[in-house]
């Protein structure tokens, strides 16, 4: 089932790095069993040495063809939204025109400003830069994704408070999509962004490729994010879940994905390592697939190129298939297999324990990737789809249900010999919860996916707290736990400015969590009841207005669950910013035991 734990840590400081946390002796009695294990124990090696890279010492860079090519994709695009912004007749494409302006003008200027300060001046040593910016903007992205989501729970709560009928900005229609969008693309992308690039370079111990391509992605993505979200508010959609931009904002993505991709497959072309970590496979995964994704279900035909209007390619119960095989698929590989990368990482490291079960892993990469495609189908459920298809989509939702729990069972044992740590380390406690709540998930999801279940809980609340329970505690968590521990990392911090904050956010956020999701449970069940209960003449025994007022007390509870958790959120950026200032609560024990793992890193 895989390797014997560790027998003991290495204390000796001087001949350990920040990132290698196994003595040498364990280390070598491990690798002659495991193969793998020598990666995991050299990974993340920091600073990167002349030493450690082969040609020794610093090597000064080679030209300057990637600023060239930035530049001249910018001037291109500078010019482009330009001529577009004065030649459209539509405002909205107008007013995005300007945007993407402005957001090429910034480009330029942080262009010369890199040239200008020779920052790269060197290829050796890890390209972290772009690594601290998107955990920073992960942060930002997170605390407006989730205090938009309060404000539109208390919306449905309250609905005569809350609506504007001379601001439609902000109204419900347009800041769900909003709140959507925030939450998975601008915080959950920029979170596996950030992570991706800092783990494909620790792990193949190679330098970030493509030159400055990797904050072309950042900055490219942050692009995207401001146009989705300011279309959005001003009622530019395509009006289909999880890919709302219109057709412009796609192409500029698609864009933006495709140097993603060439920037990762680059790392991995260059490492020093011979074998390629299992995160890396995930992380690969998710971007190729998503790529795809987003090409097919967005293909659309522009009523004018100086329009934001646009129709799809596919109409009916065609255009129905494939934007569920898409939005199943965004939570397959954009919100589970990108995630499940940060658990294979930094679940391992922060308990200093190996992978349970390396060969598990590979078996839970391989299943994940052939099932989840399949599962689509099951939202359609009672549609115009063929019953095969629906049938089909079922079947491999319940097939799901096996290789996902055997990742959760690896990420959970991978704590073997190390369960002391939950008491001692909040960070470590969030990773493993966040493990849980993947576990709960999938299998609420192939549950709810088999047809007769399908028509009392489809459409209704009870669907709203799965996906919470998945976003909020698998994707949420994970992501709080792998940004707590880059931070000082990165950082070169000793420890976090406070291990009692974490706490607070563990425990305020597992709150909110649980009243979120029971809320929107109990919820579900009613409304599934109420709308099959039919009286004495076969007609509907409730109204809409009826199940809407029976709902009302559970979506205030849903509101206080959010706004906990959106505390929980505020507090961590609290702690993160006194952790990047070099700060230290005085009233917490410099090396306290909990504080062990942070300062080892």
């Amino acid at each position: 089932m895989g390797c014997k734990l560790l027998a003991r840590l290495d204390k000796d400081q001087d001949e350990r790095s920040p990132d290698r946390v196994h003595s040498a002796r364990t280390s070598t009695r491990l690798s002659g069993r495991c193969p793998w294990f020598r990666v995991i124990r050299e990974e993340g090696i920091e600073p990167m040495s002349t030493n450690t890279m082969p040609g020794g010492p610093a090597r000064q860079s080679r030209g300057h063809f990637d600023y060239w090519l930035t530049g001249l994709v910018l001037a291109v695009f500078l010019v482009g939204s330009l001529l577009a912004a004065q030649q459209t007749e539509d405002p909205l494409f107008a007013f995005h025109a300007t945007v993407f302006f402005a957001g090429c003008v910034a480009g330029f200027v942080l262009l010369l400003r890199s040239y200008g300060s020779g920052a790269r001046a060197t290829e050796d040593g890890y390209f972290d830069g772009v690594v601290r910016a998107g955990a920073i903007a992960s942060l930002f992205w997170g605390v407006a994704g989730l205090l938009v989501g309060v404000i539109i729970a208390l919306q449905l709560a309250y609905p005569d408070l809350l609506y504007f009928p001379a601001l439609p900005e902000l109204n419900f229609g347009r800041l769900r999509p909003l709140h959507t969008s925030a939450v998975i693309f601008a915080f959950g992308g920029n979170v596996l962004i950030a992570t991706s690039f800092y783990v494909v370079q620790r792990t193949c111990k190679a330098r970030l490729a493509g030159g400055i391509a990797g904050w072309f992605v950042f900055w490219g993505y942050q692009l995207f994010i401001v146009l989705a979200a300011t279309g959005y508010l001003a009622g530019i959609t395509q009006s289909k879940e999880y890919a709302e931009p219109e057709w412009y904002v796609d192409l500029w993505l698609t864009i933006v994905w495709v140097v993603y991709l060439l920037v990762f497959l680059g790392t991995l072309w260059k490492r020093k390592e011979p074998h390629i970590y299992v995160a890396n496979w995930f992380y690969l995964a998710f971007i190729v697939t998503i790529a795809l994704l987003h090409v097919v279900n967005n293909l659309a035909l522009p009523v004018d190129f100086l329009s934001v209007k646009s129709y799809p390619v596919f109409a009916g119960v065609q255009d129905a298939l494939t934007q569920w095989w898409y939005g199943h698929n965004a939570v397959g590989f954009f919100l589970t297999a990108g995630f499940l990368a940060i658990m294979y990482y930094f679940v391992p490291k922060r308990a200093e324990r190996p992978v349970y079960s390396y060969r598990l892993s590979i078996v839970h990469f391989w299943s994940l990737i052939f099932i989840y495609i399949w599962a689509g189908p099951h939202h359609l459920h009672y549609t115009a789809l063929p019953q095969w298809a629906q049938t089909l989509g079922m079947t491999f939702s319940i097939m799901l249900w096996m290789p996902s729990w055997g990742g959760m069972i690896n990420g959970l044992m991978t704590l073997s010999g190390a369960w002391d740590k939950l008491r001692t380390d909040p960070v470590l406690r969030m990773l493993v919860v966040s493990v849980a709540f993947y576990g709960m998930s999938t299998f609420e999801g192939p549950v709810m996916s088999v047809r007769e279940v399908n028509a009392l809980s489809h459409y209704t609340d009870w669907t709203i707290g799965h996906v919470h329970s998945g976003a909020l505690g698998w994707v949420g968590f994970v992501s709080f736990g792998a940004i707590y521990c880059l931070v000082p990392w990165l950082w070169k911090r000793q420890r976090l400015y406070s291990l009692k904050l974490v706490e607070w956010h563990f425990w305020v956020s597992t709150i909110g969590i649980v009243f979120y999701i029971t809320a929107m449970w109990v919820s579900g069940i009613m409304q599934g009841l109420m709308w099959r209960a039919y009286n004495a003449f076969g007609f509907l025994e409730y109204s809409f207005v009826e199940t809407v007022e029976a709902m009302h007390p559970y979506y205030v509870i849903r509101a206080l669950g959010g706004a906990l958790y959106l505390a929980g959120a505020l507090i961590m950026v609290w702690n993160i910013w006194r952790t990047i200032k070099g700060e230290v609560r005085s009233s917490e024990p410099l090396r306290s035991p909990a504080a062990a793992a942070v300062a080892a890193e």
